[in-house]
């Protein structure tokens, strides 16, 4: 039997906005006390304080193991326990791979995919002593890798791996492990993927349903109700869960099309380079300034392991 999200302590990474803001308000409202882990501690301090009085907000970067592992004993302290881990946070980079920034590109598999192993390696001690509950943000892009995409897609597919290889490791110990996918969903990462002229055309040419851009709300309750399930899959999307059955199709299929759409866009593509060099969305920029990744962004140094505000000691 799965304890009641309202005697839940819940940690989301990636808070600051999105999938990770609204998912940390809609689990608060459901009674959980919620801490917000992230780069921006305006903008967490601002989603914490919609979260109710026990809701806490804390400063770090995910990549930085030291800096987590901090975080993980304080919020610890702070309740007395951590029954639940949401890996939400992410960037992206598009474009193609000898036109991207090496280090951007390298910053998004960081993030993405190492990021999701040092929350695991900081949070897992706590998870193990509640008998807790991780959820791996993934992708649809996990399960259809595309052109244009090639750090994204790595970056998903890995840590969709590495949850599953997970989940067999600490089931013994009363550990669940699960792995959350979405499509195109309303978040600040699309909306400055679609600024892009050329990758908006490519993805309008996917296939329905896959083209569309999927509204917030319903995807991060699909995401709360499979937390308050400790499933194993979580689908922000019902069709997604589809292509599990077909996923093995899909890069041949994509394959096909996208030597097609790649010699028709290549022109565009080389002109507006200089465009796509730093990770997408507001999101993105905040990661580029701490991280230094992408053309032009000179390296501020990696935030300490502190609460945001005094009230979350």
């Amino acid at each position: 039997m799965n304890p009641p999200l309202s005697s839940q302590v819940v940690v989301v990474t990636g808070a600051a906005r999105g999938i990770g803001a609204l998912m940390a308000r809609r689990l608060s409202a459901q009674g959980a006390k919620v801490a917000l882990v992230g780069l921006e501690p305006a903008e967490l301090k601002a989603v914490a304080a919609t979260c109710g009085p026990d809701a806490s907000a804390w400063e770090a970067d995910v990549t930085d193991l030291d800096a987590l592992t901090a975080v993980a004993r304080q919020i610890q302290d702070r309740y007395g326990r951590i029954d639940t881990v949401v890996a939400n946070a992410g960037i992206a980079i598009g474009g193609p791979l000898l036109d991207s920034d090496h280090r951007a590109f390298t910053r998004v598999i960081e993030v993405n995919l190492l990021g999701g192993v040092a929350t695991a390696r900081a949070f897992l001690p706590a998870l193990t002593e509640s008998r807790g509950y991780l959820l791996q943000i993934a992708s649809l892009a996990a399960l259809t890798p595309a052109p244009l995409m090639s750090a994204y897609c790595a970056s998903k597919s890995g840590v969709e791996a590495f949850a599953h290889a997970l989940r067999a490791e600490v089931a013994h110990q009363g550990v669940r492990v699960g792995v959350g996918y979405l499509s195109w969903t309303d978040t600040d990462m699309v909306r400055g993927a679609d600024q892009d002229a050329v990758l908006k055309q490519m993805r309008s040419r996917l296939p329905w349903p896959a083209n569309k851009t999927y509204p917030l709300g319903p995807a991060v309750d699909r995401l709360v109700a499979g937390i308050a399930r400790r499933s194993a899959h979580v689908y922000a999307q019902a069709w997604l869960r589809g292509m599990q059955p077909i996923r093995w199709l899909v890069p041949s299929v994509i394959a096909l099309g996208g030597r097609r759409d790649m010699a028709r866009l290549e022109p565009q593509l080389r002109a507006t380079a200089g465009e796509r060099l730093r990770p997408v969305g507001a999101g993105g920029a905040a990661d580029a300034a701490v991280s230094g990744a992408g053309a032009g962004v000179a390296r501020t140094g990696e935030p300490a392991a502190r609460p945001v505000d005094p009230g979350a000691e």
